[in-house]
């Protein structure tokens, strides 16, 4: 039998994938915190999901604009960054790939990413400390793949992240926002900083050792008293839990309705709900929680629930 490509494929269509989109703010009811409320960018899309929509907003722009059709770019086997960069980039109809952190594995995100056509490349944890020096072997002499290191990490991601706090219609005593590569709280600080806000910003690094953020976020924006880290809520490392986290997420799921993930929004909420328990911050304060999305990740630790 002779298949014949269908006539919607021949004529393709290339979507507008970020025109502006302005997630909601819920307030949620949550003892003993009274003025609680959640920047919803994880209703902004499924797949482009939270903070990764608004990292690649600019970077594909500017890509485009120098005309490099390819993206490549780095993550793990559960990186929700992979699944939004093959989203993006098939949305509008650009090529991606992906060097993918380890030994060949088949998961349910490297499908989603296959069926947005990324092509995987899966390279061994020494190799891929590297993530120059891979890139210049496989892409060095060809002029139209464009580059994003892992997590979207940028000077254009940070831009993105930034028109959050310009999306803001109230002021809040303090934002709250988990970290991972800093990107997303430096947009943050940024854009308090621009505003003339008198707002408290407090990062949650979700990995051991998280001092680092601070030095990521200096890359773009001057760290000012505005700026708190809080590097005790790793619960072990990056995705790493402990059955009290897997409880806690439970727990907070089934009381707000509000889904959060293992690896960032649920370390953010405990750290909140902790800092108020010690009197760190006023359970009377307004406090805005910047939920990241990422609920993919809950695929990679389906066995801990």
């Amino acid at each position: 039998m002779n298949h014949k490509t269908p006539e919607i494929f021949r004529c393709f269509v290339v979507l507008h994938v970020f025109e502006e989109i302005y997630s909601p703010v819920q307030k949620i009811n949550l003892h003993p915190l009274s003025n609680l409320f959640i920047k919803r960018d994880d209703l902004i899309d499924p797949y482009i999901s939270g903070n990764k929509w608004r990292k690649l907003k600019y970077i594909l722009q500017k890509a485009k604009a120098q005309h490099k059709p390819h993206l490549v770019t780095f993550g793990g086997a559960y990186s929700n960054h992979l699944v939004a960069t093959a989203a993006a980039a098939a949305r509008s109809g650009l090529k991606a790939t992906a060097f993918v952190r380890g030994e060949e594995v088949k998961n349910e995100m490297l499908l989603i990413c296959s069926l947005y056509g990324m092509e995987l490349i899966f390279t061994d944890r020494e190799s891929y400390k590297n993530k120059s020096e891979l890139y210049q072997k496989y892409y060095g002499s060809n002029d139209d793949t464009y580059f994003i290191d892992e997590g979207g990490a940028s000077a254009e991601a940070v831009t993105g992240c930034g028109e959050i706090i310009t999306e803001l219609k109230d002021t809040y005593d303090h934002i709250f926002v988990a970290a991972g590569t800093g990107t997303t709280a430096a947009g943050l600080l940024k854009g308090i900083q621009e505003q003339g806000l008198n707002t408290k910003l407090h990062a949650i690094p979700v990995l051991k050792g998280g001092g680092f953020i601070a030095d990521e976020i200096a890359r773009y924006t001057e760290i000012s008293n505005h700026l708190i880290l809080h590097t005790d809520y790793h619960f072990g490392g990056y995705a790493k839990t402990t059955p009290e986290l897997v409880a806690f997420i439970k727990k907070f799921t089934s009381a707000t309705g509000v889904l959060i993930d293992p690896v960032y929004t649920s370390k953010m909420f405990f750290a909140i709900i902790d800092l108020c328990a010690q009197n760190q911050i006023l359970s009377t304060d307004k406090i805005l929680a910047i939920h990241t999305g990422g609920l993919l990740g809950l695929l990679g630790m389906k066995e801990k629930f």
